[in-house]
């Protein structure tokens, strides 16, 4: 990989983080926003019981949204880590030791497989 398609997958992998963290900010907002209802009342919970469990759903998918934003930033950050610490292994499949396309890098800037290892590790197939 050249030093132009690094530069590339950085900027890409930089935009990404920013967006997730934004979108983070925007799920604290909201967790903060639920403690206190729209009539002012400071409690989570409603008074009725079908309400209570629109609410409760609703908190719940903003959690599995968030924790799915957290894994992400996850795989964005130790991206970024692998490309500062050592760029020209960046790009380099961690089971095969192969190179990974500039294709699905600039897809998934943060993979860390090759398509074919990727396959294998989803089908569980041995290695």
């Amino acid at each position: 990989m050249n030093k132009k398609e690094r530069s590339h997958l950085e900027k890409r992998l930089l935009k990404e983080r920013s967006r997730v963290l934004k979108e983070l900010g925007h799920y604290d907002e909201s967790f903060s926003n639920t403690l206190q209802g729209a009539d002012g009342a400071l409690s989570a919970y409603s008074f009725h019981m079908a309400d209570q469990g629109t609410d409760a759903m609703e908190r719940e998918k903003q959690f599995l949204f968030a924790s799915k934003e957290g894994r992400l930033l996850y795989h964005i950050d130790e991206a970024l880590r692998r490309l500062y610490r050592s760029p020209a292994a960046f790009g380099i499949c961690e089971e095969c030791e192969e190179k990974i396309s500039f294709e699905r890098l600039d897809a998934l800037p943060h993979a860390r497989l090759c398509i074919k290892c990727k396959e294998r590790e989803e089908t569980g197939a041995a290695r």
